[in-house]
């Protein structure tokens, strides 16, 4: 079960599992630290100097992508930053992941509960060509970043273009360079069979083989940096992006903004040939200014974390129990520590445990009152005790959202506790308020990366008649590189064209488990 949960079982946020890696290695340390800065909230068991040294550099990248796409922080807009936690191994990621994670180095997941990334604190790749764990982790925030401030769907060519031209990043005396030679995408690029430019370029999202996606990775970052440095090819592309975010297939669209594919081709060709390619120096007094602070966790905290990890990774019905089961004896030995107890209620209700979760959130607020993790789980409480009965009693309802306006008043730019009060006018079987819908909408805004909040935006759209809203919401997800083919947004978004509302209505029910299955 992935976190953020809303309605009778906890929002089934939709996640995108990727690899990651590591910005610095570092001997392990004898205490857990929190860096927080304006966009990242790092966990590591690390030196002071380690741990801020990497919440800085990150903060600097996040400044290089804000200049290179002309994005400046607008106050008030402020996204949720991402948790970044510091494992000590590769193994011990593998570990976390669990099944399935065999040849992984680190997971990031985007939800509306906060996003998450989990990276190790050595790398076992060597080599020249060999991708480096900051390569990796500032590839995955790429996508973070554009996913957060932009609106227009991206094809995947360019999406996972765009993330390896600012993975390579190489940090200079002066700045930050962009544009740095993807080496590891080199036998894809020079010793494998080319992939057909219209196999680059077709949204008709077929199945590739593992080659034809190393190409789509490596093909797109060769395309990305050809448009970068050139006006008229940025002119061209931005074109593109217009015909496709109109709904024109992406072959087409290419054709029509660079005049000819087959020649777009040529000129790839040409470009890799050279012996030098262009790169971009973002100097650090061109960056805002980093403020990190850093502070020892608490003898809760350092005990909890552990547990803490494994409930934020998320859990399903066998591993939330196995969690709840190893953190009940930490948080009987800590029922002062506010952040602890906060924890563990969300560790007892994922185990549906909801007296040991009440009770733990009830320990947090007496000693910390406005705690929003406490408030917000008192209020899933509520409500899944009221959904559980089948409540019709209009009452009961306000008194348990009365918790998630608490919460939301604790932190104004949390978004969960936004998606939850709008999810909650569903569960009642109620039309959402006005306000709600403007609070899903403000999740949205803080947390566009979380795919199942941007279905459920899309299905408020569509049923308050806004189809072309409903359109933009949706091409994210259906042109999403991780997804299947035909995803349930891709879908949609074709029975929307199609205008069969008798079918569109049928695929919504479907998606959302209306239709009474999971």
């Amino acid at each position: 079960m992935t976190k953020g949960a809303m309605g009778a079982r906890r929002w089934m946020a939709a996640a995108t599992m990727t690899c990651l890696g590591l910005l610095a290695a570092t001997p392990a340390q004898a205490e857990w630290r929190e860096a927080r800065a304006k966009h990242f909230i790092l966990y590591g068991n690390m030196s002071e100097e380690a741990i801020r040294a990497m919440a800085t550099r990150l903060e600097q990248f996040d400044g290089a992508l804000r200049y290179l796409y002309g994005k400046p922080e607008i106050d008030g807009q402020e996204s949720n930053p991402v948790t970044v936690y510091v494992l000590p191994t590769v193994s011990a990621v593998r570990r976390l992941y669990g099944k399935g994670g065999d040849h992984i180095a680190g997971f990031y997941q985007g939800r509306v509960s906060g996003s998450v990334a989990f990276t190790p604190m050595r790398s076992d790749e060597e080599g020249p060509n060999a991708l480096q764990p900051q390569q990796v982790l500032f590839h995955e925030y790429a996508h973070h970043f554009l996913l957060g401030n932009s609106q227009v769907a991206y094809p995947a060519w360019y999406s996972e273009g765009a993330a390896e031209f600012v993975g390579t990043a190489r940090f200079e005396r002066e700045g930050i360079m962009l544009g740095v030679a993807a080496q590891h995408r080199a036998y894809g690029l020079l010793d494998a069979a080319k992939l057909p430019i219209e196999t680059l370029f077709d949204s008709s999202r077929r199945k590739l083989s593992d080659m034809e996606t190393e190409q789509v990775y490596g093909r797109g970052w060769l395309l990305t940096h050809y448009l970068m440095f050139d006006a008229t090819r940025v002119a061209n592309f931005n074109r593109y992006l217009i015909l496709l975010n109109q709904g024109k297939p992406s072959i087409d669209a290419g054709n029509e903004a660079f005049g000819s594919l087959k020649q777009l081709d040529r000129e790839l060709g040409r470009y890799l040939g050279q012996s030098k390619i262009p790169g971009m120096l973002v100097r650090f007094e061109r960056l805002p200014k980093t403020d990190v602070s850093v502070r020892v966790l608490s003898a809760g905290e350092q005990a909890m974390i552990p547990s803490r990890m494994q409930s934020d990774r998320g859990v399903n019905r066998n591993t939330a129990g196995e969690v709840y089961a190893r953190a009940s004896t930490v948080a009987a030995a800590f029922p002062q520590d506010a952040v602890a107890q906060g924890w563990f209620a969300e560790m007892a209700y994922d185990a549906g445990q909801d007296q040991a979760a009440e009770a733990a959130a009830d320990r947090a607020l007496a000693v910390k009152p406005d705690l929003q993790q406490a408030l917000l789980y008192k209020g899933l409480l509520h409500l899944r005790r009221a959904a559980s009965d089948k409540s019709k009693d209009p009452a009961r309802w306000n008194e348990a959202r009365s918790w998630i306006i608490r919460a939301n008043r604790a932190d104004p730019n949390a978004a969960e506790p936004l998606a939850v009060f709008y999810s909650s006018f569903r569960m009642a079987g109620e039309r959402p308020r006005e306000s709600a819908v403007n609070g899903l909408e403000r999740a949205f805004e803080l947390v566009p990366q979380d795919q199942g909040l941007r279905f459920m935006l899309a299905s408020q759209q569509i049923a308050a008649g806004q189809i072309d809203q409903a359109k933009r919401t949706l091409r994210p997800l259906a042109y999403d590189p991780h997804a299947r083919p035909d995803n349930p947004a891709a879908t949609l978004l074709a029975l929307l064209d199609s205008g069969n509302q008798d079918a569109v209505k049928a695929a919504l029910a479907k998606a959302s488990g209306e239709d009474g299955k999971e």
